[in-house]
């Protein structure tokens, strides 16, 4: 395992990993929480706890990685030491970030509030899955329970921001619901730009050396590889092409795989909107 360690590339992740922490609780300080606008995920669900118990210890900040806690454990055991190693430094990070940055209202247009405070969010989310790990929370419920269920991860990021929206519309007026959904899709729309927000990805490789990418594959991604010939339309070299479906936790790991085995090899990534047969680590 520590072979596969560059310490250039993981001092590269965690300082990412804490940028993208002070951008969202700026998104939360500036934008979302002065306008009781409402966050995805845990980060929403610590926004409500908050505002239903309005004691000085249980802030948003605090909140949020006392959520997690728990949550990091089960991931630690369950989905993978790194992944989750970098989701809490993210969530430990946010929380810190929150309890200093003081809560500022920059404006009173409350659409202002919901869009920035949602591309903020979206960003701060798009760069940490991007290198790699999550915001912590649901993403790390869902991996987990969706290894033991026939259910997509998306159907448990929808329930749970069903669940935020909903309470929103209770605690502040269906307006407030409203306004939490726009940051939302806003969240979700930038994640998408900077990262994916798709659930499944399939990548299709081209290589000359299938059998290292497929070794490698096995061993630190898991998954299952169709191979298909293939040959140069221009060099008339004979290649193959790997096909991979996976989640888009993995999409970091797949690349940093492909730079080490094989960097001449190129790789499309195209969105998988649905699968049949078996797709589970396990």
């Amino acid at each position: 395992m520590l072979a596969h360690i560059n310490p250039v590339e993981e001092a590269k992740k965690l300082i990412i990993t804490i940028a993208a922490a002070v951008v969202l609780a700026v998104a939360l300080n500036f934008f979302l929480i002065p306008a009781s606008v409402f966050a995805s995920g845990f980060t929403g669900l610590a926004q409500i706890i908050s505002e239903l118990i309005p004691l000085a210890f249980v802030s948003p900040g605090i909140m949020l990685l006392l959520l997690n806690i728990p949550v990091a454990i089960l991931g630690w055991k369950k989905v993978g030491k790194s992944f989750t190693l970098y989701s809490f430094i993210n969530v430990a990070a946010t929380t810190f970030f929150l309890e200093v940055i003081p809560v500022t209202t920059i404006s009173d247009d409350i659409i202002l509030n919901s869009v920035f405070g949602g591309v903020l969010g979206g960003i701060g989310g798009g760069l940490v899955l991007k290198y790699g790990a999550s915001s912590g929370g649901v993403d790390i419920i869902a991996l987990i329970m969706a290894k033991h269920s026939d259910r997509s991860l998306g159907v448990y990021f929808f329930f749970m921001n069903a669940i935020i929206v909903i309470t929103s519309g209770l605690m502040f007026g269906m307006e407030k619901a409203l306004y939490t959904l726009l940051t939302l899709y806003v969240t979700s729309r930038i994640i998408d730009t900077i990262h994916t927000r798709h659930v499944k990805l399939t990548a299709m490789i081209v290589t000359k050396r299938p059998d290292e990418l497929q070794k490698v594959f096995h061993e630190r991604i898991v998954r299952g590889v169709t191979r298909i010939p293939a040959k140069g339309g221009y060099t008339k070299e004979d290649k193959e092409i790997l096909m991979i479906v996976i989640t888009r936790y993995e999409l970091y790991h797949l690349r940093q795989i492909i730079d080490e085995v094989d960097p001449t090899a190129f790789t499309n990534i195209v969105q998988t909107t649905g699968i049949f047969g078996l797709f589970r680590r396990d």
